[in-house]
């Protein structure tokens, strides 16, 4: 035996071992591939929540500083301003009819202008005490609605869906006929404004129902939607710009979220805006599906 055919054995690997070995190897570093994939998208998703949180938690510093210079500007303004209001009620009524007392009314209208004004900034900036209870969505949408019945005489209005909502019905009724009201804006009394309660999801992941107010209007740009949720920012002639800053702190106290989107318009729908005002559920699952889905 030459020293060659010794050695052969254990020196020398078969094809068929070599293409074991390869196929383990390839194995190997698919899995390892699939594995960093995983983990790298799994580190996008976190530094993206923590992004939002952070962004979450820096607009609520803000708000809360600026709620409170806001009530105490409120504050000082309220009673000097309800005597100016006293004395011009006392003036118009004390003069004969003319040029005079025409004046004065509106000074007592220009009073309750700045008064409600005054008191959005105090609903603003008041702390948010939450007493939760469960609702129905049909009986909160239906309550929203008659409380905005001056805006919307022109308005076709439709509800769809019904999901028990867990928030504060004062609080959550204030959100939606802020919500409601910024729609009838946008269609300006000619349009439709649309109602829906669906079960959704919350930024992070989490089961919740989703009450949507949408509109046939114009929709909105993306430069105002960034800046439609900032208090005293508003494209109207006339208001606070508190309205939706409102309906954020709302949502925000009851754990929820805020989406807002366009609808491109095709054969079933008009296009418009969106808002939608997300509570999470205490019961996973509880929440049926969005009836639009199955359109």
């Amino acid at each position: 035996m030459t020293a060659t055919e010794a050695t052969s054995p254990n020196a020398a690997l078969s094809q068929g071992d070599l293409s074991q070995l390869f196929a383990a190897f390839n194995d190997v570093t698919e899995k390892l591939q699939e594995t960093h994939e995983r983990l790298t998208g799994e580190v996008s998703r976190l530094q993206g929540e923590l992004r939002r949180a952070n962004d979450e938690l820096e607009r609520s510093r803000r708000l809360a500083a600026l709620g409170e210079m806001a009530a105490g500007i409120a504050h000082e303004v309220r009673n000097p301003l309800g005597s100016i209001g006293l004395y011009a009620e006392m003036l118009a009524s004390d003069l004969p009819e003319g040029r005079g007392r025409d004046v004065a009314s509106k000074i007592v209208a220009a009073v309750h202008g700045l008064d409600a004004v005054v008191n959005d900034v105090l609903a603003f900036s008041r702390e948010m005490c939450l007493s939760p209870v469960e609702q129905h969505s049909g009986e909160l949408f239906r309550n929203a609605l008659d409380s905005c019945r001056d805006v919307l005489t022109t308005c076709a209005v439709r509800i769809e869906g019904d999901e028990t909502v867990d928030a504060d019905p004062s609080l959550l009724q204030q959100a939606l006929v802020n919500l409601i009201r910024n729609a009838s804006d946008a269609v300006e009394g000619r349009g439709e404004v649309t109602l829906t309660a669906f079960a959704a999801t919350t930024p992070g992941g989490d089961p919740a129902v989703a009450l949507a107010v949408s509109d046939t209007g114009p929709g909105i740009p993306d430069d105002i939607r960034e800046r439609m949720f900032n208090p005293f920012f508003t494209t109207r002639a006339a208001g606070t710009g508190l309205g939706l800053a409102i309906v954020h702190r709302i949502v925000d106290a009851h754990g929820g979220a805020v989406r807002v989107h366009n609808r491109p318009a095709t054969e079933s729908d008009s296009g418009g805006a969106t808002i939608e005002i997300l509570f999470p559920t205490r019961t996973p699952g509880r929440a049926t599906a969005d009836p639009r889905s199955a359109a």
